[in-house]
């Protein structure tokens, strides 16, 4: 049965990425392109005086919006697709009351809180020419040790409801789980660094600005995009996995009261 499960998860990953990967290549692609016409501007601006040599592409921006971005996108929506179906594995028939449509609803929303949107508070996205070459190692690092925390404290606070509910009832034990999570988060992320790498204007040796800084309506927006791109994931691979976890759990239990009747 767990295998049948996550062959849904796969399933469900893969259904998420392709509407994922539409809603990016339709809404976010535009905005990158904006982003990187910028990039391309502060270039030459910067080879004006002297200062800054460009690399060569390693591939074109055709190849980078639709076969790169797409097979990124599939990547991680079968991954993460996978993770919901083994989280669902795990939890089903241990949480009392509760059946594998809602569950699974359940836990796709919790995914998407641990994996994206509390690393997002700290670590939001940054479309291309927003950050340094040199530097993109440590920020992705910290942004790696930011999902890491919150999964592992989110998987604390689950941990904790479940110790609590006897004591304390189901309510006030998951409040105070996540109330708890929220405060360790918190911490956890106050003592990370910052990362502050938005272009600022670009200024001669006379203090005159010869470039502008980062447009702050498109950094804007494609966060907001980033953020619009991960809801349609999580809430397909939610529904998905929802309809086809419920209707193989559903039709398991029919055959199960039949074979009773029969017998």
């Amino acid at each position: 049965m767990e295998k049948r499960l996550i062959a849904r998860g796969l399933l469900a990953g893969a259904a998420g990425a392709l509407l994922a990967f539409a809603f990016a290549r339709l809404f976010a692609e535009p905005v990158i392109g904006r982003a990187i016409a910028f990039e391309d501007g502060r270039t030459e601006a910067e080879q004006a005086q002297g200062v800054h040599e460009h690399g060569t592409e390693l591939f074109t921006r055709g190849v980078q919006a639709n076969a790169g971005l797409g097979f990124g996108v599939l990547v991680f929506g079968v991954a993460m697709g996978t993770l919901l179906a083994v989280l669902f594995c795990v939890m089903y028939g241990r949480v009392g009351g509760v059946g594998p449509r809602v569950l699974s609803v359940l836990l796709a929303t919790g995914a998407l809180t641990a994996v994206y949107l509390v690393p997002f508070v700290k670590y939001p996205p940054n479309p291309p020419a927003v950050g340094q070459a040199d530097t993109i190692g440590a920020r992705t690092g910290w942004y790696l040790v930011a999902v890491l925390s919150s999964v592992v404290l989110a998987g604390a606070a689950v941990w904790l409801a479940r110790r609590l509910t006897a004591r304390l009832g189901g309510w006030n034990a998951w409040l105070l789980a996540a109330g708890t999570y929220v405060a360790v988060v918190a911490v956890v992320f106050a003592s990370l660094p910052n990362v502050a790498e938005t272009p600022e204007p670009m200024r001669n040796v006379s203090g005159v600005i010869i470039y502008p800084g980062f447009p702050a309506d498109v950094l804007y927006e494609f966060r907001l995009l980033s953020l619009g791109t991960q809801l349609v994931l999580w809430v397909t691979i939610g529904l998905v996995f929802a309809t086809l976890a419920g209707r193989l759990l559903g039709d398991r239990a029919e055959t199960g009261r039949a074979s009773s009747i029969a017998a």
